[in-house]
């Protein structure tokens, strides 16, 4: 049975969220504050974190920052967010986030994106043994086994989504990936969210490659989407 941690202050619509996915077969514990549930994660194992933004004590982009920077990398974070703009949706998917739902959301939205992030998870933690899979372009060397990746010999950090996406570049060198490819391929969405996500997370990793290595890797081809190439 997966465990879903719900951070929600809004006492109806937590009791909405947890009496729907109860009745899916999912065990969900509750908190009201940002600090409760940083609290209840360090105590239980939980296996997707449903997280509003705005939160008494510890906001929700506050939480999931510091989820993030404790090393909870592979926990599915989705946030629910009366903040509809843009803005504040990529604010929220720049902390770490893994998706978002604005409100009002329909409960059967919830249910579908909650799946796919259980099911992302669960393939990114039982990658088989026997791949052993090294990929190597310029500097950069990711081993799909160990999930470890390194530039320039630095070992380089990356959440389960950074992970994903660079994995998917890495099999595909010198090729033009549209950003609806990896918005299937990475996100498990075939469908438009009407957020620039993928423009998000692709300046993300780009950061974190481009703070250990001279030479830009992923590159913008304009109107088309991304590669990974050599300058």
């Amino acid at each position: 049975m997966n465990t879903i941690l719900l951070v929600e202050d809004e006492p109806h619509v937590a009791d909405l969220i947890k009496q729907s996915l109860e009745e899916e077969g999912y065990q969900v514990i509750h908190a009201f504050d940002g600090i409760d549930g940083m609290n209840i994660l360090k105590k239980q194992t939980v296996h997707l974190l449903i997280l509003d933004i705005l939160l008494p004590k510890m906001n929700g982009l506050e939480v999931c920052r510091q989820i993030r920077s404790e090393g909870y990398l592979d926990l599915p974070i989705l946030i629910l967010t009366a903040l509809g703009s843009a803005e504040n949706i990529v604010l929220g998917l720049d902390t770490g986030a893994d998706d978002y739902l604005a409100k009002p959301f329909k409960l059967i939205e919830l249910k579908a994106r909650i799946r796919t992030l259980l099911r992302r998870s669960e393939l990114f933690e039982n990658t088989s043994a026997k791949g052993h899979d090294l990929y190597k372009f310029a500097d950069l060397e990711l081993n799909d086994y160990t999930k470890k990746l390194t530039r320039g010999g630095q070992e380089i950090s990356l959440t389960s989504t950074e992970y994903r996406l660079l994995l998917k570049f890495m099999k595909n060198p010198t090729k033009v990936l549209s950003r609806t490819d990896l918005l299937d391929d990475v996100w498990g969405i075939n469908f438009d969210i009407g957020t620039n996500v993928v423009d998000v997370y692709v300046n993300y990793l780009r950061k974190k490659l481009d703070k250990h290595g001279n030479q830009k890797l992923i590159h913008t081809i304009t109107g088309m989407g991304y590669v990974l190439k050599e300058n």
